[in-house]
């Protein structure tokens, strides 16, 4: 997901996606722990993506703060 992407959505989408990736970040983990994961390079680009989520929800924070 690009951060353009995620820009367009609303504080409610965002935070109902952060929730998401971080459930799907959890199940990925679990799977890596018991060796039934497919793609390992998805657990980074999950963990990006909540990293874009956040940091997007913090600009929305920042923008709103000095409005």
């Amino acid at each position: 997901m690009k951060a353009s992407e995620i820009r367009e959505l609303s504080r409610e989408e965002l935070e109902t996606k952060l929730k998401d990736l971080k459930a799907e970040l959890f199940n990925l983990r679990f799977q890596l722990a018991i060796n039934q994961l497919d793609n390992p390079m998805r657990v980074s680009a999950v963990k990006k993506d909540i990293a874009r989520v956040k940091t997007v929800l913090r600009e929305n924070e920042l923008k709103d703060a000095n409005a």
